[in-house]
């Protein structure tokens, strides 16, 4: 199998798993956050939602300077918006990705400042680390959160412990 079509099989894998855990977020309590030092869990949804614009967005552009492109969050209000945002991410990811070639995953990706580089990767390997990987870390978060809220769990590869 090529890499770009292993890129797409384990994206469309996590989404269903992504998808599930973004459902559960309690829009009634945006604020809500498990400790003064960690993102709320309105923001910690919405930067899931939102990280699979990583995907397309390495196949489209050979670097990300974060001096002359800051990212904003969208202002999210309610799961319904939380999860279109997180499918219209999802599509621009699996097109760019079938529309791309192995060779052009080989391709270095930059992350920089200005002029100050923090790192190259294929282009193959940003993805599965910045888009992918990045998420997993962000739902394991968001499901501690779930949990300490007493808000049924969804097992993400198998049963949760709320049989979900």
């Amino acid at each position: 199998m090529s890499t770009k079509n292993q890129l797409m099989a384990e994206i469309k894998q996590e989404a269903i798993n992504t998808r599930k855990i973004l459902a559960k977020v309690p829009f009634d309590k945006p604020d809500w956050k498990p400790h003064e030092k960690s993102m709320s869990i309105g923001k910690l949804a919405t930067h899931i939602a939102e990280n699979l614009r990583w995907g397309w967005y390495i196949v489209e552009s050979d670097f990300v300077d974060f001096a002359n492109r800051p990212f904003s969050p969208t202002a999210i209000k309610t799961n319904d918006e939380l999860l279109k945002i997180f499918e219209e991410h999802y599509d621009k990811a699996i097109a760019a990705l079938e529309n791309t070639s192995d060779e052009a995953l080989e391709k270095t990706w930059v992350v920089k400042s200005g002029d100050t580089i923090f790192m190259e990767l294929k282009k193959k390997v940003a993805i599965r680390a910045w888009a992918m990987n990045h998420n997993v870390h962000h739902r394991g978060q968001l499901s501690v959160y779930l949990r300490l809220l007493d808000i049924p769990v969804p097992g993400m590869y198998g049963q949760s412990a709320d049989g979900i």
